[in-house]
């Protein structure tokens, strides 16, 4: 399969690419800085594109038979744009060229009424610290997912909890809009999305993932978040 993987120089894009190689797909790789993407394969394709600017979407997508979106930003105080319209942009050339099977990246944090999350801890004190410094950025996960919805693409959304890493891809769970756990690894995460494109179970559906057999350390996460490093990529 041919796939596209938007985000792709960030950690869950990286996971993505790796796995969707290994498993003998044509990847396209897109990202701002192509000159710092670290992987090499004869079936890779890295190009330098922004998901705001529709031409640059548009040769990127063309020619696909899927697409992954990754896009992840830094939290910040200014407004988020980059999912809303960087899926407006990769849909409109979806639809232009043909393409059907798109899977994208929320949280769960983009529906914070769904239910708990793994505990008083979670809920009360760690899961609103969060929800304060990325509050721009989920906005803009409720936007993009709002107009993925909308679509009459074959999509599934992607919706993770806090994200850490494990050295591989454990036995992770995944339902229909949500799950009450508190944290999905980014190898994990990599793994469903790339499961989506051979399967319907969640065709046109919200999937939540979580990881279940390892736990960060919750110190380590919320200083991570709170610094302001990417919400979802």
């Amino acid at each position: 399969m041919k796939i596209v993987v938007f985000g792709a120089n960030g950690p869950t894009g990286r996971l993505i690419t790796r796995r969707a190689l290994e498993a003998g797909h044509s990847v396209t790789a897109v990202t701002r800085r192509p000159e710092e993407f670290p992987l090499r394969n004869d079936t890779l394709r890295v190009v330098g594109a922004d998901v705001h600017d529709p031409a640059s979407v548009d040769e990127a997508v063309l020619g696909q038979d899927a697409v992954l979106s990754s896009l992840g930003v830094p939290y910040g105080k200014q407004p988020v744009t980059v999912y809303s319209e960087g899926v407006r942009n990769i849909m409109a050339s979806m639809t232009e060229h043909d393409v059907r099977r798109l899977v994208c990246v929320s949280a769960s944090l983009a529906d914070p009424g769904a239910g708990p999350h793994g505990g008083f801890f979670v809920d009360k004190v760690a899961g609103p610290i969060v929800s304060y410094f990325g509050r721009t950025v989920y906005a803009d996960m409720v936007r993009m997912e709002a107009l993925v919805r909308a679509s009459d693409l074959d999509w599934t959304i992607m919706r993770p909890n806090g994200l850490f890493e494990t050295s591989s891809v454990t036995d992770y769970r995944m339902a229909e809009g949500y799950l009450n756990a508190s944290f999905t690894s980014r190898a994990d995460l990599a793994d469903a999305m790339l499961r989506q494109l051979s399967s319907d179970e969640y065709l046109r559906k919200i999937c939540a993932v979580a990881t279940v057999a390892e736990k960060p350390r919750i110190l380590q996460l919320l200083l991570r978040e709170g610094g302001g490093k990417k919400a979802a990529a």
